[in-house]
């Protein structure tokens, strides 16, 4: 396995792996009444092909085979970068959701992470790879690029996604408190 920097071409597997890891329920939430998850999943696509949102291929790392066969994906980038990064996604919602939200709506709104962290955004591991220790690998290679950053490694976990709370909790990640995530309060986990 090699883990390694995502490139425009992977921004499909990113925008599958940003659905996974918010799950049905939030995506269509996202979607609201006149869009489909397809088109969701443009939007994520679009964005991850950018550089300069948070979505974007440059915060993604892909691990291989040895063949170059994609087995997860994990998205993580500096907290103190989510205001300036999030802006495309807000204007993406807008122009492709049909979202109305205000610029001082957008500054407002409550972000995922601080900037004192930096912030695992999204983790999928291909169904067929699971169990096989990618998760672990790649939360380890976020790991390194917070500490590379001088900061802790921050993500919000479901309270009842029990299989991902194991395995954070397994890397080190311990309980912080609560934030709101789409209208969902999930628990806010860290590891130094």
């Amino acid at each position: 396995m090699k883990i390694a920097n995502a490139s425009p071409e992977d921004a499909s597997l990113i925008a599958d792996a940003i659905l996974a890891a918010v799950g049905d329920e939030i995506s269509d939430g996202l979607a609201g009444d006149r869009c489909s998850r397809e088109d969701v999943h443009d939007l994520f696509m679009r964005l991850a092909s950018r550089k300069d949102t948070q979505y974007s291929y440059t915060n993604a790392r892909i691990a291989r085979t040895d063949s170059g066969r994609p087995m997860g994906v994990c998205v993580s980038y500096d907290g103190a970068e989510l205001k300036r990064l999030r802006v495309h996604f807000f204007h993406e919602a807008c122009t492709t959701l049909g979202w109305k939200m205000t610029s001082e709506e957008m500054d407002n709104f409550p972000g995922e992470t601080d900037s004192d962290e930096f912030y695992l955004d999204t983790l999928m591991v291909l169904p067929e790879f699971r169990g096989q220790g990618i998760g672990r690998a790649l939360i380890d290679d976020a790991r390194n690029r917070a500490r590379a950053a001088g900061k802790p490694l921050g993500l919000l976990c479901d309270k009842d996604n029990v299989k991902a709370r194991h395995l954070y909790e397994s890397c080190g990640f311990r309980c912080m408190g609560e934030r709101l995530f789409a209208g969902t309060v999930m628990d806010h986990l860290q590891i130094t």
